[in-house]
């Protein structure tokens, strides 16, 4: 699966992705806000992530700028542990590349497959001391359904989207561009 949004191009990594992938995700302050990575990140670490099984209504895309020689400055995916449990959103960008709106037209773009690939409600969590993460989520209509928890060392906040909701998705600038042109 290939989305292009106003400024970006998501799409899946590939074995030669791994070098640039490694670079762009290993830095602590990322790393250490995701569930599923692991520090520190090495390549062999980026070539699992790669080559990983997944299902194909639940993609794991990177985020590139395009014409940049394609440089990889996040990634984002859909992720379900098993069938019949809640399909999960996932999200991040690189440092030198957060505040410039790429995470929410990231956000845009992968909520809108979520939505083409037949999903009616997609979850979020993150930190409960990351306010950056709570305000890309609730910008996109996301709402939360529990206060912080313990998780691990951390404590964390959990949200939810119905996409049925076709508000939820215009919301978002960058959604409704993608909307338009769909």
């Amino acid at each position: 699966m290939f989305i292009r949004t106003e400024r970006l191009f998501l799409r899946p990594a590939w074995e030669e992705d791994a070098p640039a992938l490694t670079g762009a995700i290993a830095h602590a302050p990322v790393a250490q806000r995701l569930a599923r990575v692991p520090w520190p990140y090495e390549v062999q670490d980026a070539a699992a992530w790669i080559g990983a099984p997944r299902g194909a209504l639940c993609p794991a895309l990177l985020v590139t700028l395009p014409g940049e020689q394609a440089r990889i400055i996040g990634g984002c995916g859909l992720h379900q542990d098993a069938p019949g449990d809640p399909v999960e959103i996932g999200i991040w960008i690189t440092p030198a590349d957060q505040r410039q709106g790429f995470g929410q037209e990231a956000l845009a773009g992968l909520l809108q497959l979520a939505r083409a690939a037949g999903h009616r409600h997609v979850t979020a969590r993150h930190a409960a001391d990351d306010v950056a993460s709570a305000a890309l989520i609730a910008r996109a209509g996301f709402r939360p359904v529990s206060g912080p928890a313990a998780v691990g060392p951390t404590r964390e906040v959990s949200h939810v989207l119905d996409l049925a909701d076709d508000d939820s998705l215009v919301r978002d600038p960058y959604a409704a561009g993608i909307n338009a042109a769909a």
